[in-house]
């Protein structure tokens, strides 16, 4: 089994499908840039899950933008378009899938989100330094 790793962006919202057979498929395409400056591009991978994989509440979370990090089985597909042109995309069948880029955009629409800064918690640190004889206790040597 080939196994490819990238991060990137979604540039648009994931897709849930199910097959003739009742499997369910959950499809997105994914940005990924490469190089720098003037050599900078952009290539599109499409990434497809499967079955168990692909239901539940995922979906929700994979939105326009949201950065994420994909390893599977990648397959490059080939199609005849109608003009006769041979046609060429990369495919990552997904394994796994990680959410970098923080929450998604809410879903009712896309209003900022607010955050509220977590209360302080006492910790006992008085940002004090430690005197130097209480080190030497926990020096092995």
């Amino acid at each position: 089994m080939n196994l490819f790793c990238f991060t990137g962006n979604l540039g648009k919202d994931a897709e849930l499908k199910t097959t003739q057979s009742g499997t369910q498929v959950l499809s997105f395409s994914v940005a990924v840039k490469s190089g720098y400056g003037d050599n900078e591009k952009t290539n599109w991978i499409h990434c497809a899950l499967f079955g168990r994989r692909a239901e539940g509440n995922l979906v929700s979370y994979l939105k326009k933008g949201q950065q994420v990090a994909i390893s599977g089985e990648y397959e490059l597909k080939e199609w005849a378009g109608q003009d006769g042109t041979q046609n060429k995309m990369p495919s990552v069948r997904v394994n796994e899938l990680d959410l970098v880029g923080g929450k998604p955009p809410s879903v009712t629409g896309n209003q900022p989100q607010q955050f509220q800064q977590p209360k302080q918690q006492n910790t006992g640190f008085t940002g004090q330094p430690a005197k130097s004889s209480d080190f030497d206790s926990d020096i092995p040597f």
